[in-house]
């Protein structure tokens, strides 16, 4: 870890942004106190696209029972167990 204070980063910032880019840990201080540490941002994914929504759509498992009336359902059940008995 290093630690710079504030006059130090403004004059050093480009070298400073590409330790951190390292790896290193890069501290700026304030009267002594650190307030901002440098870091690197996570790289982000790509904003998804239609086709990729398709590509879903198309992979996704459909439920069993196709109707969504929840009363046939419960009937269908019954029904089923009727059967059984």
């Amino acid at each position: 870890m290093s630690s710079h204070s504030v006059a130090e980063a403004k004059n050093q910032l480009s070298s400073l942004i590409q330790r951190a880019l390292k790896g290193e840990r890069v501290v700026i201080t304030r009267h002594g106190h650190p307030v901002v540490e440098l870091k690197t941002i996570a790289a982000q994914g790509r904003p998804m696209t239609e086709a990729d929504l398709e590509w879903i759509r198309a992979r996704r498992i459909r439920p069993a029972i196709p109707d969504r009336d929840p009363r046939s359902v419960v009937e269908r059940m019954r029904d089923e167990d009727d059967e059984r008995l």
